[in-house]
């Protein structure tokens, strides 16, 4: 009988190179980025002060910190539709690390962003765990390009 690791690996492989849709809007404000530039102690002014991005920067506003918008994924991640089906039985999911992540776009201040996903592959490691890897696409509301690219991968684990 296939264990609910094996059962999601199939259903997971059937959905390689497939798009799972976008999740919901995100509003990016000076608050979030103050609060992240505090945390990770980038005070650039860039991120930060608004009226010196406003003088010396190409963007004349403020920008979120390219680390923000990767960590944002999580968040991002949870209002992407998925196949509760692949989920079943699941005891964890791990952040496992990133293949590749480049940051396309600046996210301006007050800007929205989603993430849109597509699974890049799967791989059964043992008979309760899967190595997902997705490509991960952060969009900002009214830009032609994306913000970010990132292969994200998690390992998920089966009871």
């Amino acid at each position: 009988m296939a264990t609910d690791a094996e059962r999601a690996h199939e259903s997971f492989q059937a959905a390689v190179g497939q798009p799972e849709g976008a999740g919901e809007w995100f509003q990016v404000t000076q608050d979030r980025i103050d609060a992240f530039a505090d945390v990770t102690l980038d005070h650039q002014f860039i991120h930060v002060d608004p009226e010196q991005a406003a003088q010396l920067s190409p963007w004349k506003v403020t920008i979120a910190h390219g680390f923000l918008t990767l960590s944002m994924l999580t968040h991002l991640a949870g209002s992407i539709p998925q196949d509760a089906g692949r989920y079943r039985g699941i005891v964890m999911g791990v952040n496992y690390g990133f293949d590749r992540v480049r940051f396309i776009n600046p996210v301006k201040v007050d800007s929205r962003i989603r993430a849109s996903s597509a699974v890049k592959s799967v791989e059964l490691r043992d008979p309760s765990t899967l190595q997902v890897t997705r490509t991960m696409t952060i969009e900002i509301e009214g830009e032609d390009k994306p913000a970010c690219v990132a292969d994200w991968i998690t390992r998920l684990v089966y009871g």
